[in-house]
């Protein structure tokens, strides 16, 4: 995500939300409703390794990737106005 260490994000993309059972989920997202979380970082996951090999012509690449991913701390999940129960 590209965020520096230490800022607060707040992401407004929100597909469900569950609190002590009442179940609130979008269609696609919620309407108004938010979540605003801290970063901690960013590490690499494992190596994936692709390797294209064609047999009988001598073709064979190998190409490696680590996707980068970013730790995030939620602090608090803002439901929207008017749902105090699930829908």
């Amino acid at each position: 995500m590209n965020i520096p260490e230490g800022d607060t994000v707040e992401m407004d993309s929100v597909l469900f939300i569950n609190d002590d059972g009442n179940v609130i989920t979008g269609n696609p997202i919620i309407k108004g409703a938010k979540v605003r979380a801290t970063s901690l970082g960013e590490f690499k996951g494992d190596k994936v390794t692709v390797f294209k090999y064609k047999s009988k012509v001598r073709y064979h690449r190998k190409r490696g990737h680590r996707q980068i991913y970013t730790t995030l701390l939620i602090n608090k999940i803002i439901k929207p106005r008017g749902h105090t129960h699930g829908t």
